[in-house]
């Protein structure tokens, strides 16, 4: 598999991005969760909702003890960077750590989305962003991902 964002996001990552630092809405947050799958790229892409990729029947949202998704707010550090020199605008966030993750599911990939009011609850109200391939076999380990080393999402 190789790393894709999804057609629901395409071109609006760097929007988003802006509007958590901005606490725009004031509950805002881009989130990061760890799936795995065994979905085509092709499959994933086109789902519309966290909700809908965990409803896929070859992806599941791990379960290891020492994991819990990640809410990046306005106070995480994601950065956005207009870079006029190469007519583009990059997005990064900090790299994510979970501590000690136990054994059990195996972890396939990272998914970042949006999600316009973490009050809501669901993950139907989670828009998908990307995906980035992350294979990892826990097993007592804290385990970090550098999601892009040169920006998670380019719009150019």
């Amino acid at each position: 598999m190789a790393d894709f964002m999804h057609n629901q996001a395409k071109g609006r990552m760097v929007g988003w991005a802006d509007r958590v630092n901005g606490n725009d809405p004031a509950n805002a947050a881009l989130i990061v969760a760890v799936i795995n799958t065994s979905a085509t790229d092709a499959t994933l892409r086109d789902l519309d909702t966290f909700a809908a990729i965990e409803a896929d029947a070859n992806t599941a949202e791990v379960t290891n003890s020492g994991y819990a998704r990640k809410v990046l707010t306005d106070a995480s550090g994601i950065t956005v960077t207009v870079d006029d020199t190469n007519d583009r605008t990059d997005v990064d966030i900090p790299d994510q750590t979970w501590t000690g993750v136990a054994a059990g599911t195996a972890w396939t990939d990272v998914q970042t989305g949006y999600d316009s009011d973490t009050t809501g609850g669901t993950d139907s109200n989670i828009v998908p962003g990307s995906q980035h391939d992350f294979p990892i076999t826990p097993d007592g380990s804290d385990i970090t991902a550098q999601i892009a080393a040169a920006g998670i999402w380019r719009a150019s």
